[in-house]
């Protein structure tokens, strides 16, 4: 047996269900556990093997200690100005 993702059309599930119901003795339908406690979780999974990537091949852009307490220095100064409002 193989699994593999199907991504069906809004309109078209109906269609979808019936033919997997006439088919049902060669189909078999469970949740992705990962999708039920994430509905993001491939999105994020790519984009951490992404960001990944970019770090060890050296393409992402990286700060300095300096240029990082610099930029959260300025970032916690914006947040308690907009925490005042």
């Amino acid at each position: 047996m193989q699994t593999i993702a199907v991504q069906i059309q809004d309109n078209y599930v109906q269609n979808f269900m019936s033919y997997v119901n006439s088919h049902s003795e060669n189909i078999t339908i469970s949740k992705d556990k990962n999708l039920e406690l994430d509905p993001y979780f491939y999105e994020r999974k790519r984009e951490l093997a992404r960001v990944i990537e970019e770090s060890e091949n050296g393409t992402m852009e990286m700060l300095s200690q300096e240029q990082y307490d610099d930029e959260m220095k300025i970032f916690f100064k914006d947040l308690k100005t907009n925490a005042n409002l």
